[in-house]
């Protein structure tokens, strides 16, 4: 099993390369990019009187030849994709994501002054979703078709059929403008910082309890149905009757047998959720006005800017890799049957 996890970690970094070669292709040609964007702005300030020679120097251009090419060489499109990309590998293993068009700070600088509003949403999601969805599953799988399941059920598919971002803004409109027990949006206070500790904990949990209802109404529906459902087909398997059979109890049948085989889905998409750690949903993250990892993504492709959008993307691939690794792992340990050489 050594061996096996020992060659996908080795597997981590040609992949990571695929993936970035093709999204930094695609930001080379795509257009509507930073340097068409800049000599749009030129051409508008130019037209609107703001710079008259220089629309002489460019023969009808607001910027001139050499301009051009100075802001080609700012934004690295002045070489070949696949040099640009070499020299982007090299910053990349020294440390050094480049530099942001947009906030003109390290790439690094600008993630990392995100990362920990989306790990906090993303670690208490996936404690809650994991906490509470599987005891749940196991109860609906054991009270099947009774008041407990068809009552939870029903909330459940109401949860699961409203997108997150809709039900953000319903919860803004009765609980913060009609009854006005949460703030409007964002992380904290403007006045944090002056808080007292227990007045900062306070602070903090009545600005978490919206977007975390929204984060929480997606997953809660797949995970629960997930374990109730193959929980419910391990309880009709043959060994099940068997073990019973022999004089085992149903309590230790379920929690001894049932249970751990039922956990095998559950594990095996458990890597895949790791990335909610950092990549949270930006139109959750736009209705709350919560400054985080996802809304950074979309303002970056919205502002092409190409060096944050590869930081993120970089990053992301990465936890989906290592969070594919921890499922292996995770199903190795549920299911004895399972060896990985």
């Amino acid at each position: 099993m050594r061996d096996y996890f020992f060659r996908r970690l080795l597997l981590i970094p040609p992949t990571l390369l695929g993936i970035t070669i093709i999204v930094f292709a695609i930001t080379r040609l795509v257009p509507g990019g930073p340097l068409e964007r800049a000599i749009m702005e030129a051409q508008q300030f130019d037209a609107s009187g703001g710079g008259g020679s220089s629309s002489q120097a460019g023969q009808d251009m607001a910027l001139s030849e050499e301009q051009l090419e100075q802001l080609k060489e700012y934004y690295g499109f002045d070489k070949p994709i696949l040099q640009s990309y070499v020299e982007w590998v090299g910053k990349v293993v020294t440390g050094d994501l480049g530099r942001s068009y947009r906030y003109n700070e390290p790439v690094w600088d600008v993630i990392k002054s995100r990362f920990p509003i989306s790990l906090y949403y993303g670690i208490i999601t996936l404690i809650i979703t994991y906490g509470i969805c599987i005891p749940l599953g196991v109860l609906k799988a054991l009270r099947h078709r009774t008041l407990v399941d068809n009552f939870t059920s029903i909330l459940i598919f109401i949860g699961y059929a409203i997108p997150g971002y809709a039900l953000g803004a319903l919860l803004l409109l009765f609980f913060s403008v009609n009854l006005e027990w949460f703030p409007m949006g964002g992380f904290v206070s403007y006045d944090f910082s002056d808080m007292t500790f227990s007045e900062k904990v306070m602070d903090l949990v009545n600005h978490s309890v919206l977007p975390l209802i929204c984060y929480l109404v997606g997953s809660f529906a797949f995970v629960t149905l997930l374990m109730k459902n193959h929980l419910m087909d391990n309880l009709a398997a043959d060994y099940i009757r068997t073990a019973v059979a022999k004089g085992v109890s149903f309590r230790k049948a379920v929690t001894g047998h049932a249970l751990r085989n039922s956990l095998i889905p559950i594990a095996t998409t458990f890597g895949q959720n790791i990335t909610l750690l950092v990549g949270g949903s930006f139109l959750i993250e736009f209705i709350f006005d919560i400054d985080g990892f996802g809304l950074l993504g979309l303002n970056a492709i919205f502002d092409r800017d190409y060096p944050i959008v590869m930081g993120i993307v970089l990053l992301s691939s990465l936890l989906l890799l290592i969070g594919n690794i921890i499922s292996d792992f995770l199903v190795a340990m549920v299911d004895p049957r399972i060896r990985f050489n």
